[in-house]
């Protein structure tokens, strides 16, 4: 059967884009390889993405609500004036092309441009390029299976530091030509979830367990980063909350300044202590004055 990529999604065909990145959010959690082990989390994965990647898209979304799951067979420069044959065909307004559509392409063609059109070029196509937080940090040239495109594996060079809707070109891998050439295929980026850190741009968001003494007393601590573990420098008196900036620690840039990390403090407590612990923790509770619910 053919694909429904609302269907895919869990959202009604005149879903808001919010509402589709929402979803797409949500289903992608739940079903990324690094945080489900189940063999089939991997291909629902995939089926999500390939959605998110077309309905996100305005003009991508317009031409699937057009002509359904077969859209990518018409190319770009031919989708206005295949509008009016797809309103001619199914009530829907949908037009399935396959080994089985009941027509000949090559007299569709001729119909509707007239025999000169034997040479047209190939469409150019966009895909889904899912990576992690890492793989984006670090780039470099990797063997990758693109979702919404078969399955297939592409020889692709990614930038270090490429951010999330970031496109990479890959010539000559589009929609093949009618006589001309082959398009080009753009891999849109897209960033999955991950469960240490948050994108913002360029910078990272981390949270940075701290103990009480290290919080209260200043420590230096190791942070673990998709570069590698820095090392971060807590002032005295840090409480929950307080954002330590590590500059030139986020995604790196090519072309110019790299982003920055933030560690934002979070305080734990053991939740069992020994006697000694509580011991100090007691004599500390009595020579203390200090009343953190006290707003002045």
């Amino acid at each position: 059967m053919a694909a429904d990529f609302y269907a895919a999604l869990g959202v009604s065909r005149d879903a808001s884009t919010e509402e589709i990145q929402q979803a797409y959010r949500k289903l992608a959690r739940r079903y990324h390889p690094d945080v489900n082990a189940d063999p089939a989390a991997e291909d629902r994965f995939k089926e999500i993405n390939e959605a998110y990647q077309v309905l996100a898209d305005p003009e991508t979304r317009a031409r699937y609500d057009r002509f359904g799951p077969d859209f990518r067979q018409i190319p770009e420069e031919m989708a206005g004036q295949w509008a009016g044959a797809g309103r001619a065909g199914a009530g829907s307004g949908t037009v399935h092309f396959g080994d089985d559509a009941g027509f000949d392409f090559d007299d569709l063609f001729g119909g509707l441009f007239g025999a000169g059109a034997g040479r047209m070029p190939g469409a150019d196509q966009e895909a889904e390029l899912v990576l992690g937080v890492e793989d984006a940090y670090r780039g470099g040239k990797r063997r990758v299976t693109v979702s919404g495109r078969g399955g297939r594996d592409y020889d692709v060079t990614i930038p270090p530091g490429v951010t999330d809707g970031q496109r990479i070109r890959l010539p000559g891998q589009g929609g093949q030509g009618r006589g001309g050439p082959a398009g080009d295929l753009y891999l849109r980026v897209r960033i999955a979830p991950h469960p240490r850190y948050r994108l913002d741009g360029r910078d990272i968001h981390v949270v940075l367990p701290l103990a009480p003494w290290e919080a209260a007393l200043g420590a230096g601590v190791p942070i673990t980063t998709p570069g590698g573990e820095v090392k971060v420098r807590v002032p005295p008196g840090t409480s929950s909350g307080r954002r330590l900036r590590l500059r030139g620690e986020g995604l790196p840039n090519p072309r110019g300044t790299p982003g920055d990390l933030y560690a934002e403090a979070r305080i734990s407590v053991p939740a069992k202590t020994s006697r000694r612990e509580r011991e100090l923790f007691e004599e500390l509770a009595a020579a203390s004055n200090f009343d953190p619910r006290r707003t002045s």
